[in-house]
């Protein structure tokens, strides 16, 4: 049995902070992304399952936030290896981690992760032959102008049926209205957006500090501490720029009721004549 200090009405469905305020989003994701939780023995893991179990009935979907896969190869069966891992791996996070309900079948999956890794690998490869005719400082910036690239076309394609056919929206209660796709482009757009400003930190501070450091002794005596030395910087930047971009825009989006299609439109100001904002989830 249940303690009976435990409250009855925690909605355990919804984070523990309030969602619409950036602080609250910022300590949500600062819980779901801490790299601690790695260390967390199955004996553990069990126990907080079971303590969730036990309150309610069923078990919710959870999400596994992604760990970039940052590289500067500079050959081309290099970069297309690499950029096909990071890709095929992203591919997965974003089909995985989507907003809506509708299916999609074996062949549109396929479809759109070959279009997605393609198009990303291809773009990976235009952008590193431009590093012969730069400096090596502004080489470095390449694999971070490609994973921008490459969530610009990864994410719309993985997604696309919602861009196709739309996402649900609701009001406020949670009631379903019918299917966006004006809202689904301000999703995809707002998942884009984070997801860039995410690799941000980890792919343009490293680059300066590595820059600074191998004009230095320590590293040309010991050369081989630099791969350690910029997977150190880019998690360190991951550990703070993954929740803090994650809480940019809310789980929980909305949108004014004047921005969705016109016959969404009609149909909401026939059956709820007052309702101004629908809400939707816009996904990670």
């Amino acid at each position: 049995n249940m303690s009976a200090d435990i409250p009855l009405n925690i909605n355990i469905k919804e984070p523990r902070w309030d969602q619409s305020t950036f602080v609250g989003r910022a300590s949500h994701f600062f819980t779901v992304t801490d790299p601690r939780n790695i260390l967390l023995s199955d004996a553990q893991l069990e126990n907080a399952r079971k303590i969730v179990h036990d309150y309610r009935y069923g078990i919710d979907h959870f999400y596994c936030w992604p760990k970039k896969v940052h590289v500067n190869d500079k050959t081309t069966p290099e970069v297309v290896f690499w950029q096909w891992i990071n890709q095929s791996f992203n591919a997965i996070v974003n089909y995985t981690n989507r907003s809506g309900d509708a299916p999609i079948t074996v062949s549109q999956l396929g479809t759109a992760y070959v279009s997605a890794t393609t198009g990303a690998v291809a773009t990976a490869l235009g952008l590193n032959a431009l590093t012969k005719h730069v400096s090596p400082l502004i080489g470095r910036f390449v694999p971070f102008a490609a994973v921008a690239a490459a969530n610009c076309i990864n994410i719309p394609l993985m997604r696309q049926r919602e861009l196709k056919f739309g996402i649900p929206v609701t009001d406020e209660n949670g009631n379903r209205l019918g299917e966006s796709t004006k809202a689904a482009q301000q999703a995809i757009t707002q998942v884009v957006i984070s997801r860039i400003l995410m690799a941000a930190p980890g792919m343009a501070i490293p680059p300066f500090i590595m820059n600074t450091l191998e004009k230095r002794a320590f590293l040309k005596r010991f050369p081989w501490m630099s791969a350690p030395i910029q997977v150190g910087l880019v998690g360190f930047c991951l550990v703070f720029a993954t929740p803090l971009c994650c809480a940019l825009f809310p789980q929980k989006s909305s949108m004014s009721v004047t921005r969705l299609e016109p016959e969404l439109q009609a149909k909401i100001q026939e059956n709820s004549p007052e309702l101004e904002r629908v809400y939707f989830n816009k996904g990670l």
